[in-house]
């Protein structure tokens, strides 16, 4: 006979496994804890037995999403003999998880791009061991380089936490003007790595300089 503890385990799994499809397939404001529970065979009191409201539920699956995906990359080595062979690894490790994780991959962009206003500062605490590691691939990254006169790497770090802050911002105002959020998936995936390039090396041939 199952145990207590381990059927309230189960039970909670069920749902996160539930849930993790229907905000993996869905913008947070079309998931459904209606839609969740019909097509799961799982009853609305078992939900708010174990979570609060959606808001708590979604906040789950987003923690999930992003301690995997810092897991995952974490457990992998990105660094090569280049810069640019690093960055290149790094970005194609995060391609690789979003391919193999495609539920994943859907709560992360949703997250990013749309998040809901009201969860904005849970959502950015739940990011930080994320951001945390991109934040250190870039200073090791900046290490090899010679940087240029007067830039710190404190500095040149901080450039690189605007710049994320910038880029996710282009794209949320593409997605406000009703483009296809998987079309922008792809489209911010492809230009990441190329914009990261230039941001580090620069528009202008260095000979003509």
């Amino acid at each position: 006979m199952m145990r207590k503890e381990e059927k309230t385990r189960c039970t909670y799994e069920r749902i996160m496994s539930a849930a993790l499809v229907e905000f993996g397939t869905k913008s947070y404001e079309n998931a459904s804890l209606t839609t969740l529970c019909s097509e799961n065979q799982i009853s609305k009191g078992l939900i708010y037995h174990n979570f609060k409201n959606k808001d708590e539920l979604y906040l789950k699956c987003v923690e999930r999403c992003f301690g995997e995906m810092t897991a995952y990359f974490k457990s992998r080595e990105y660094k090569a003999q280049t810069v640019q062979e690093s960055m290149n690894n790094l970005f194609q490790m995060r391609q690789q998880f979003f391919k193999e994780h495609p539920y994943d991959c859907n709560i992360f962009f949703h997250t990013v791009l749309q998040p809901p206003e009201h969860l904005r500062k849970e959502i950015q605490d739940i990011r930080q061991e994320y951001d945390q590691f991109y934040v250190e691939c870039f200073g090791e990254l900046l290490q090899q380089l010679e940087l240029r006169e007067g830039i710190t790497m404190d500095a040149a770090t901080e450039y690189f936490v605007i710049f994320f802050e910038m880029y996710n911002g282009y794209f949320q105002r593409r997605l406000s003007e009703s483009e296809d959020i998987h079309a922008l998936m792809k489209d911010h995936e492809v230009n990441l790595s190329k914009i990261l390039d230039i941001m580090l090396y620069g528009v202008a041939s260095q000979e003509k300089r």
